[in-house]
């Protein structure tokens, strides 16, 4: 496939690019189940390997800041070596991590392979997000990172509800061997049918740019740190809510899986289609339209956070959920095709990279910080704190956009020509 002077990415055929998320959907799917199914196992950990709280808050928080810390390395690989390799030795590699996980034996085994989750699983987001922003322009980058996005949800809900399956069934150990088959078959498959970048990405202007020149941005500096902010409140939820669901209102652990689960991701699914396509339309408007939506979708979460820990009923702890769900959705539909706005092509594995590094810092201290001063606080206290953080962090973010984007659209399309066309 040709592609016009200088290296610009053409349009590819749409039923190519739309393969190329669809099976990434499916991977994606699979590392948020394997990433996602041990806190629905809470319980039987405590009793079978003798967990502590503070024990329980470090398998979400090893994993996420081992996660986190590999970002910015894996970001950089993303942009220096094939993406579809490196989406491929992630997957083989995340499930093998995850057979490991079921032989484990004492606690700090169980740990070391969340930490080798965490490393093995940092592989695949620059590589995935960079290969489909490649394939897709600014007509459809937002539809189709937020059709990508939609699998961490599903990921999310039925890792949940499959946690809490196998512990109550086949056993927790059986269960993480069924996930890394499922993980190892599915490589098998990637391999054959998941195409490379197109062509024109392939030319002489795919070499990377320095790497630092995404700090140039300020709103790329603004967005990282409302992402901080955000991940906090978010993994907050992801880690904690099934056990509080167990423990206020006395469900069984596949039913506190799935119902920590099925309303929060379920409105975040609704809230991520619908936050790609608004965003793409308002990004046609005003080309700072992906950043407004992200804000305002942050903002907007946050007293919904709150709410669903202070609910006093199952109810309105689910309408709560459901609610935080659909508009933080926004948020998660826009942060990095926002970012792709805002800085070179040759650096979006880095640019993604850096995101996740912070996201996840955040979320991993946040689950373990809730772990360490539950009993004492509440978590109903805490996340007050996270989601006051969140909504201010979004103000300044929406502020700074209106302040800076321009300046910062100007200058990249001074580097890079055509950038984001």
């Amino acid at each position: 496939m040709g592609g016009p002077p200088g290296g610009r990415r053409i349009e590819p055929p749409p039923p190519r690019a739309w393969r190329v998320v669809g099976l990434l959907w499916f991977t994606f799917l699979i590392n948020y189940v394997d990433r996602q199914v041990v806190f629905s196992i809470f319980p039987p950990l405590r009793n079978q390997l003798r967990f502590t709280e503070v024990q329980l808050g470090l398998i979400g928080s090893i994993f996420t800041w081992v996660y986190s810390v590999s970002m910015p390395l894996a970001g950089r690989l993303a942009d220096l070596l094939p993406r579809r390799r490196m989406v491929l030795a992630s997957l083989i590699l995340w499930s093998l991590a995850t057979l490991g996980t079921g032989f484990s034996n004492s606690v700090r085994v169980f740990l070391l392979w969340r930490a080798a989750m965490g490393v093995t699983e940092a592989l695949y987001i620059p590589a995935a997000l960079g290969l489909i922003a490649a394939w897709h322009g600014a007509s459809t980058r937002s539809k189709a990172l937020a059709i990508h996005a939609t699998a961490q949800l599903a990921g999310i809900a039925l890792g949940g509800w499959y946690g809490g399956w196998s512990a109550e069934t086949i056993g927790w150990r059986a269960g993480f061997f069924v996930l890394a088959g499922v993980g190892l078959t599915y490589a098998a498959v990637l391999s054959r049918l998941l195409p490379g970048p197109p062509a024109a990405v392939e030319m002489p202007s795919r070499r990377p740019a320095a790497a630092w020149d995404i700090f140039r941005s300020r709103c790329y500096a603004a967005l990282a740190c409302v992402f901080f902010a955000f991940c906090a409140e978010l993994w907050m939820l992801y880690a904690w809510l099934p056990d509080f669901v167990h423990g206020k209102f006395g469900l069984s652990l596949a039913q506190s899986g799935f119902t920590a689960t099925f309303y929060l991701q379920g409105g975040s699914a609704l809230g991520v289609l619908a936050g790609g396509a608004l965003a793409d339309s308002a990004a046609r408007l005003r080309r700072a339209g992906r950043f407004y939506t992200a804000g305002a979708g942050v903002l907007l979460s946050a007293p919904l956070a709150y709410a669903t820990f202070a609910s006093g009923s199952l109810a309105a702890m689910k309408l709560a959920a459901a609610g935080f769900g659909l508009v933080a959705g926004l948020m998660i539909a826009n942060v990095f095709a926002a970012a792709y706005d805002v800085i070179a092509e040759r650096n979006y594995g880095f640019g993604a990279g850096v995101l996740n590094f912070v996201g996840g810092l955040s979320g991993g201290t946040s689950i373990f910080l809730t772990g360490l001063f539950k009993e004492r606080l509440g978590v109903q206290a805490l996340m007050g704190w996270a989601a006051t953080a969140a909504a201010g962090s979004a103000v300044l973010m929406l502020v700074a956009t209106s302040a800076w984007f321009d300046r910062d659209r100007r200058a990249l399309l001074e580097r890079q020509p055509g950038a984001g066309d």
